[in-house]
């Protein structure tokens, strides 16, 4: 819950798995409603937004259950009225379409592309494009279909699950056009859409993350420097 003098490590709800309770887009920071205070001030010191508190279908798991970008969410098909209706205010919100339910679990994205799991259907990539404004396009990243775990995207670079294929690699450079590298968080974990929240004002990661794993993010996400 607390981070060090400048260190941008955290945890949210007690945890180091940042990307799971939380979601961060250009626009929004979207954190469950018992985020301590040290975490609330670290979320808007280095990413430039001061983070809002919600949670999404009675849940706190924020950030698994919510995709967004600067121009809307697509939420959990769970998600209630009163969840759409309190993001309104941040874009368009939409429930995904389908029987897949972890929307932030599923979609990787920025403000220009989403890659997402192969088995969303064709109406649920329509929901996407729509909704977000983006090119969709489905794939895996380190043979997961959890694209939206696996891997961080900002409008600046991609950091991508370590077992990223070359075709895997080429596919994210076609449709993001950005810097792609491999890392991992919070001590070697490769999911490390679980453990960054980013946008292009910079990052935080898990509590666990190390020294270098940092290093890792800052080059690739481009905040080296």
């Amino acid at each position: 819950m607390q981070a060090n003098g400048s260190d941008k490590r955290l945890k949210i709800a007690g945890s180091s798995l940042l990307g799971v309770f939380a979601c961060c887009t250009e626009e929004a920071v979207l954190v469950p409603p018992e985020t301590a205070p040290e975490a609330m001030a670290t979320l808007e010191r280095w990413l430039g937004i001061s983070p809002v508190k919600i949670s999404v279908a009675s849940s706190s798991v924020v950030g698994s259950l919510i995709c967004g970008n600067s121009r809307g969410f697509i939420l959990t098909p769970h998600a209630g009225d009163e969840d759409l209706a309190r993001l309104s205010s941040f874009g368009k919100a939409a429930r995904l379409p389908g029987k897949i339910s972890a929307a932030g679990n599923v979609i990787l994205a920025n403000d220009t592309a989403a890659m997402i799991h192969p088995g969303l259907s064709d109406r649920a990539c329509e929901s996407i494009s729509k909704i977000l404004g983006v090119d969709v396009r489905r794939g895996t990243i380190g043979g997961l279909k959890t694209v939206g775990m696996t891997s961080a995207v900002t409008n600046r670079g991609v950091l991508a699950h370590p077992r990223l294929s070359e075709a895997e690699l080429a596919e994210l450079e076609d449709l993001f056009g950005l810097p792609v590298d491999v890392g991992t968080v919070n001590f070697g974990s490769p999911l490390v859409g679980s453990g960054v929240l980013a946008n292009s004002n910079g990052y935080v990661a898990g509590d666990d993350t190390t020294g270098p794993e940092l290093g890792r993010i800052e080059d690739t996400l481009g905040f080296m420097g």
